[in-house]
């Protein structure tokens, strides 16, 4: 099978489309022919090994000390299941399915051979693959960190910082559905697709400061990581919350402290995923993709991420030659 080699660490050059064996499942896995993977934000900076301040050595423990312990780059996918192992009992072969293989990688490829337990659903019938796996991203941090540790409720008010993003595109639809008043924040050439998802209220960072309107919100998420604390405390309510989905060691360390600090990483569940299946089903969520790159120009899409200002998501296209 033709997949993404990541054998070093480094630019996106160091992306190559190479040939591998197609896997087989083991008794508990099942067999996803894909149709599309994606490339993130997370995805780049672990590629070049980009990470917040503190987390290089565990990163290099987990992903793999002197190279990528994974030869292949990626973590969310969206395709359709080719075989199941003799012990699988939650899908059948033919079976449309998405899903993220998390820490284990091996997304950007033509097949993955995942565990029917991991965090894997079957697709939505109201979306393509591609808009799948462009929504696993974001979908997924906005449900981890603004229903289940911000407990977001009706009439709330939630600034996104970083709105036009994948996390903040999702995060302004996510909000709205859960009945809080959502104000986004971004540059002057995204204001029109932040009101489009629901933001109530737009705030172009190139012309007026957030923390300088005197305004108050129960909760601010920074998907960005040029917030802090400090900056934001006169913008947080009594009991608000600040989100930083992309801080350092040293402030993850120390929210354990701060009621009114939530950092970590998103959780990957099944549960997760058939929520959001749901509101994408009921329209309340739906993919924004900026750009869709085919599976051989995958160190491309990676370079088109690394300038910082894509719209939502970037796709990578899998296409399959009929044999």
């Amino acid at each position: 099978m033709k997949a993404i080699a990541w054998t070093k660490y480094g630019a996106p050059e160091v992306l190559k489309l190479q040939e591998f064996e197609k896997p087989s499942p083991k008794n508990d896995e099942v067999l996803i022919k894909i149709y599309a993977s994606s490339v993130t934000v997370g995805d780049c900076r672990l590629r070049a090994l980009k990470v917040p301040m503190g987390f290089w050595l565990p990163t290099r423990l987990v992903f793999g000390l002197t190279k990528p312990r994974n030869p292949i780059s990626g973590m969310d996918i969206s395709g359709e299941i080719e075989s199941v192992g003799k012990d699988v009992k939650l899908f059948e072969k033919g079976d449309k399915v998405y899903g993220t293989a998390g820490m284990k990688l091996g997304a950007n490829a033509e097949y993955i051979c995942l565990s029917e337990n991991s965090a894997l659903v079957k697709k939505p019938n109201n979306i393509t693959h591609e808009q799948a796996a462009a929504v696993l991203f974001g979908g997924l941090a906005a449900i981890h960190f603004l229903r289940d540790k911000a407990g977001i409720q009706i009439g709330q008010k939630v600034l996104v910082n970083g709105a036009s993003g994948a996390v903040g595109t999702a995060s302004i639809q996510l909000a709205k559905y859960l009945g809080a008043e959502v104000t986004g924040v971004c540059s002057t050439s995204n204001t029109k697709l932040v009101e489009s998802l629901g933001a109530k209220k737009v705030i172009d960072y190139t012309k007026n400061d957030f923390t300088r309107n005197h305004e108050t919100y129960d909760v601010i998420l920074d998907t960005v990581g040029n917030l802090s604390l400090k900056q934001c405390k006169k913008s947080l309510t009594k009991q608000g919350k600040l989100i930083l989905i992309n801080t350092g060691l040293l402030v993850n360390l120390l929210s354990v402290f701060r009621k009114n600090v939530i950092c970590g990483v998103a959780g990957e569940s099944k549960e997760n995923l058939g929520f959001l299946s749901e509101r994408i089903e009921a329209g309340d969520i739906e993919a924004v993709i900026d750009r869709v790159y085919p599976l051989e120009k995958t160190s491309e899409a990676h370079r088109y991420v690394d300038i910082g200002h894509k719209k939502g998501n970037v796709v990578i296209s899998v296409e399959h030659k009929e044999t």
